[in-house]
């Protein structure tokens, strides 16, 4: 432990109570002392005002998490100047397992397998977060302080004797626990199945432990402290997506938060995970939007600014190669057919439940595309496997390439495979293609804006809006692939509708946030602020928008097409 943190944290006792000013060690959290200055004072003054007022649990659940730790208290110290009353929530040490884990991430994964978590890395996790949200000023919950002998036992009793082939099915008192349980443990394998894992008993147990610990804490912490709303990052895994399930069930309302592709954005969501929300969203949200060339010009200038990453936080290659004369012929692909794209996604990442998936899984689906197109040697079938296989933050162990020769030994002449770590301009291929096949990435957003027809099978985003071919079963998928070629772009009614889409997704539903700014070193983004003004209504749209969303229930859709970034 840091020198002074042990005396630190023995100050600080009541899991409720108000810290004094602190000053913290770790640079990847905010330094309140030094963000609010003079102001100090003045805003414990306004967390004073603001007890009884509106009760918010920012359950941030995994402190150590520095970059959602950034957001929440930046969100909690907003809340708090408009009167609200905003209570955290951090596990401290009491899980098995959690979405902070992953296979390797492991010093000894055997042992992770035996035991769970070491508790040297839970100590590290929650001790430097606990003393930086108690330096903020506010109320700090733990989750051991829910937790009873009796939660501890009937956990670890269910979690043991449970089947596991009953684990990824399991719902209690309207929880949904063992799907969150399997996707934590997919994602800790980076994997879209447990097949062949040998771990995968054990790992897959200590999830569920967590879970039912998870709602046995968040229940009775909603009751104790009689929250009606819950801010949290993401809302899916352990332990977010089981706070959400047990938040949904006691009908508190549920914010869920992501952080988006635009630098300094976030995609904050109602009810649940964006996964889910944004396939539902109502279409009035943007069909409606006045459109003018200036709307128009600034969508197209930021998806062409995506080719190369240049706007975004996120993106996966840098500069890649858009020559598709060289590309084709690296490819072999013969310019007198049609081609036909097919663009993968990670396969263990976000593995929930979507009722209206044609395909159990995406790895299904691409054996099931490659053997129609086996059979139709007049198109060429040109797959993109998608680059954060190998280069995102968790370097994928089931890839897609492995799915597809594990099916096809050899390949049909007619389908071409671009690997995940081929260097190559996604958008330069896809945009010679007569249409596009998609399972859920999100650039079918970008490719029906360009024009080009897509095919959804999955859960993308842009299902359900008009715009795209969406299959809801094997059948209507198959019906679908037999139309191609098409041999037209999309009409343009339906074009300006997928770039109305597009700007909406892109710069209402990615919110900026003038305070965060990209962090330096192993910060993934610091928050900014010249004091408490800064954080006051009217200050910062974005924050606005956010804040009166967590507060009024109002849509998280920030006004861009009133304002300029």
């Amino acid at each position: 432990m840091l020198p002074g943190l042990k005396k630190l944290l023995r100050r600080l006792v009541s899991p409720a109570g108000e810290a004094p000013p602190a000053q913290i060690a770790d640079s990847r959290y905010p330094d309140w002392n030094a963000l609010f200055g003079p102001d100090r004072e003045r805003f414990a003054a306004l967390a004073a005002q603001a007890r009884g007022g509106p009760r918010i649990l920012v359950a941030s659940s995994l402190g150590g998490h520095t970059a959602v730790a950034a957001l929440d208290m930046l969100l909690m110290a907003a809340l708090t100047v408009r009167g609200a009353e905003a209570h955290a929530l951090l596990c401290d040490g009491c899980l098995p397992a959690c979405e902070q884990l992953t296979l390797a991430s492991m010093d000894d994964p055997e042992g992770f397998a035996a035991k769970g978590i070491p508790s040297r890395r839970c100590r590290a996790c929650h001790e430097q977060a606990e003393a930086a949200y108690r330096a903020l000023g506010l109320p700090v919950h733990r989750y051991s302080d829910f937790l009873t002998e009796k939660d501890r036992s009937e956990a670890a009793g269910l979690a043991a004797s449970i089947p596991m082939a009953d684990i990824a099915g399991l719902i209690r008192d309207n929880a949904r626990l063992g799907e969150h349980a399997l996707a934590g443990a997919l994602r800790f394998f980076a994997r879209g199945t447990l097949e062949a894992e040998p771990l995968a008993e054990p790992v897959l147990r200590h999830y569920l432990h967590a879970a039912l610990l998870t709602a046995a804490v968040t229940l009775s912490c909603l009751r104790q402290h009689g929250f009606r709303r819950a801010s949290f990052h993401h809302g899916i895994y352990i332990p977010q997506g089981v706070v959400g399930e047990v938040c949904r069930a006691e009908g508190v309302d549920v914010v869920n938060w992501q952080v988006a592709y635009r630098k300094k954005c976030f995609i904050f969501s109602h009810g649940d995970t964006y996964h889910h929300t944004m396939m539902a969203e109502d279409t009035a949200a943007w069909d409606r939007l006045d459109w003018t060339p200036a709307l128009e010009a600034r969508t197209m200038d930021y998806l062409d600014s995506r080719r190369r990453g240049s706007n975004d936080w996120i993106y996966f290659h840098e500069n890649p190669s858009e020559n598709f004369a060289t590309i084709a012929a690296d490819l072999g692909l013969d310019p007198a057919r049609p081609m036909v794209g097919l663009l993968t996604n990670v396969i263990w990442d976000a593995q929930l439940h979507y009722p209206a998936n044609a395909f159990a899984n995406m790895a299904e689906w691409l054996v099931a595309t490659i053997r129609h197109f086996a059979g139709r040697p007049e198109l060429q079938l040109v797959i993109r496997v998608h680059p954060a296989e190998v280069n995102g933050a968790i370097k994928s162990r089931q890839l897609a390439c492995d799915e597809i020769a594990r099916a096809f030994p050899e390949l049909p002449p007619n389908v071409k495979l671009i690997g995940p770590d081929k260097h190559v301009s996604t958008y330069a291929v896809m945009e010679r293609c007569d249409a596009v096949i998609i399972y859920g990435t999100k650039t079918g957003v970008e490719l029906t804006s360009l024009g080009i027809p897509v095919i959804v099978a999955g859960e993308a985003w842009i299902r359900n809006k008009g715009i795209t071919l969406d299959a809801n079963s094997r059948e209507e998928y198959e019906a679908l692939l037999r139309r191609l070629p098409l041999g037209r772009r999309l009409d343009p009614a339906i074009v300006e509708r997928a770039r109305r889409y597009a700007f909406h997704f892109f710069f209402r539903r990615m919110i900026p946030v003038a305070s965060i700014h990209p962090g330096q070193g192993k910060a993934h983004y610091a928050v900014r602020i010249a004091g408490l003004d800064d954080l006051l209504p009217g200050r910062d749209p974005g924050l606005d928008v956010i804040v009166d969303g967590i507060l009024h229930g109002r849509p998280f859709i920030y006004p861009a097409e009133h304002i300029e970034n």
